[in-house]
């Protein structure tokens, strides 16, 4: 129910930025929006907005009655010298004390309350919107400017709506309430101040544009701090393999330098602007005060409406300059709420299709025909260029060729990370546009080449697979990895905590996990790209065999670097800068495909012909590769 809230709440907010914003799908626009376009996630809570306003009403209204009871006090008590009246104006005085502090806690809970769960929808919203993203997104957008807008723009959020906003109408109400009760108490002296008002409410539109164009670029410069603190944090090995701590030390320390040069410049402006208000309205109000002492020397006020005068002049004075912060907190939150909606604006290249379609159980495998496409940060250069390629049900094709030949572009493609320019990919006769991406992807098996591992234990990780495998399982799936050996080693075996990226493993141990995770799926397609890549000659031949029985009775697509591991695949494909050179078998291609020949001879020596196998062979590697072997 909540999520369906949320996901009505993050269109309509996508519908206010475009009609807001020039550039709607640009997440990196000048500052325009307002917060106006977070009203979609506030409007759900009307009932608590309600109350809370109320509440704030009541307070507001206790505080403007407390200067009439002081002139009551000082007339009609202290100068009339009446004890009766002393002791009803002073219980008057408590009894609007006690409506005061309950309103004012009322207004504080609930406005909390309503900043905490606007905050989290925000979050979740942003986050969900963010998973549904494709790679291509990605390419143009570093994860620690995401991170950033998650926690750093979100928290401004929470500030303003659960206390800002809240002090911001409390004070304008005592503004304009002050603001009357000084035409009632004196018209002559209230029409000074009025005419100050002028002086004092143009620095504050002045300085408040300034203030917001600063917090939006102080903003981005922490963005820019903590995408570099997450690049070098999750590259660590490799920062520290190269002695480079000291230069990442000094990046950070550059970025952080920034941020806080933009944090300092919107600081001063808002300082300055605090002053200024400050100032101005204190001197108007001890003008006025001054005014006022002579009429009551002079007979035309009495001392309690002096009093009463004064105190709404504190007020009004006092709103001013709540107003004038509360103001600023708006600018910094404004920006906040841009970069945010900057965000959930953005589209993904690839989207659902609008009327999808089944994906049928049996049909005529993967078909790619004539495909062409290029990624989005390299337009000019095709990955793939009229690629058709037919995968058979159940058949086990090898796909083979120099880095950069369009071997994971294939795959990345038919998981529909990205959308062919032209062409199309077909699983079963039903282009994988019009699939959801749901079923699509369940229909697909991965084994990445990058092991990706979650800080959760080893039954986690492998049931990350399927949500709903049982413990057994989850064993028979790690056993047909070989992975259960050295799970059962672990502390807690299968309850084992991995840490992040699974830094308690080795690199054979991390894919061997990853590999009973694809197991596990059972799904009827396998992706496998250099799956066996990080294992060592005895464990590659357990799971090379083991995922030879995973490939029975369903389409597999492979990726190889080292041609032993493929020699008996159905097929092998030979891409070379982005088109199919040559297809057929180990034997036929070491005769056919000079490409072919040449990457066996690298890998097996200078007479790669000796190392074609008849069909039906073992299915490892040679015994003894040469040492040349770049795997």
């Amino acid at each position: 129910m909540r999520a369906a809230g949320i996901r009505r709440a993050v269109r309509a907010a996508h519908f206010a930025w475009r009609f807001m914003s020039d550039d709607p799908t640009s997440v990196s626009t000048a500052p325009r929006a307002s917060l106006f376009a977070l009203m979609p996630f506030m409007r759900r809570y009307a009932g608590r907005w309600a109350l809370s306003f109320l509440a704030l009403v009541i307070a507001a209204g206790a505080t403007l009655a407390l200067p009439v009871a002081f002139r009551y006090l000082i007339d009609m008590g202290f100068a009339a010298g009446n004890s009766a009246h002393i002791d009803r104006y002073f219980l008057a005085l408590f009894g609007v004390a006690l409506v005061l502090a309950m309103a004012t806690a009322a207004r504080f809970y609930l406005v909390s309350w309503l900043g905490e769960r606007v905050t989290a929808d925000l979050r979740r919203a942003v986050y969900d919107h963010v998973l549904g993203m494709s790679p291509a997104f990605f390419e143009t957008t570093r994860t620690g400017e995401v991170l950033s807008r998650l926690t750093t723009d979100t928290t401004l959020i929470q500030t303003v709506v659960g206390s800002s906003l809240s002090i911001g109408l409390r004070n304008l109400f005592l503004l304009v309430g002050g603001l009357s009760m000084l035409v009632v108490t004196s018209p002559v002296l209230t029409s000074y101040i009025l005419g100050t008002l002028v002086v004092v409410v143009a620095p504050i539109v002045i300085f408040g544009r300034r203030v917001r164009r600063l917090s939006s670029a102080a903003q981005a410069r922490v963005a820019d701090a903590s995408a570099l603190a997450g690049e070098a944090l999750n590259a660590m090995p490799t920062v520290q393999s190269y002695a480079q701590e000291g230069f990442e030390s000094r990046r950070f320390g550059e970025a952080v330098q920034a941020a806080f040069a933009g944090a300092l410049a919107r600081s001063r402006a808002r300082a300055s602007l605090t002053a200024l208000v400050i100032v101005l309205v204190f001197a108007a109000v001890v003008f006025v005060l001054w005014l006022g002492a002579h009429a009551v020397l002079a007979g035309r006020m009495t001392a309690g409406q002096l009093s009463q005068f004064v105190l709404y002049a504190v007020v009004t004075a006092g709103a001013v300059g709540a107003v004038s912060e509360v103001w600023g907190d708006l600018q910094r939150a404004a920006g906040a709420a841009e970069r945010l909606m900057q965000l959930l604006a953005a589209r993904s290249p690839v989207a659902p299709p609008a009327l999808p379609r089944a994906l049928p159980a049996q049909g005529d495998g993967i078909e790619f025909d004539r495909v062409v496409f290029s990624y989005p940060s390299r337009p000019e250069t095709r990955a793939l260029d009229e690629v058709s390629l037919a995968v058979r049900p159940g058949e086990h094709v090898a796909l083979v060729g120099p880095s950069g030949a369009g071997k994971t572009t294939l795959f990345q493609l038919l998981l529909r990370f990205y959308d062919p320019q032209s062409g199309a990919i077909r699983i079963n006769g039903v282009d994988v546009r019009e699939l959801p991406f749901e079923a699509l992807r369940s229909h697909l098996g991965v084994v990445l080449q990058e092991t990706v591992i979650f800080s959760g234990s080893v039954a986690d990780n492998i049931r990350y697979g399927r949500s709903d495998a049982t413990p057994e399982e989850i064993r028979r799936a790690a056993a047909m990895a070989a992975a259960d050996e050295f799970i059962d080693a672990l502390p807690q075996g299968y309850g084992t905590f991995l840490g992040e990226r699974g830094v308690r493993l080795s690199g054979g141990q991390r894919q061997r996990i990853a590999i009973a995770r694809a197991i596990l799926k059972d799904p009827p397609i396998l992706l496998l790209d250099e799956a066996t890549s990080a294992l060592d000659a005895a464990s590659e031949r357990l799971v090379q065999q083991a995922l030879d029985n995973a490939s029975h009775n369903r389409s597999t697509l492979v990726i190889a670097h080292r041609l032993a591991t493929v020699q008996q695949a159905d097929r092998i494909v030979v891409l070379e800068q982005g088109r199919i050179v040559a297809q057929g078998t180990h034997p036929q291609l070491l005769q056919s495909s000079p490409l072919y020949a040449q990457l066996a001879a690298l890998q097996f020596g200078s007479s790669p012909r000796a190392y074609a196998r008849p069909p039906g062979g073992d299915a490892g590697g040679p015994a003894e590769p040469d040492p040349r072997h770049p795997g």
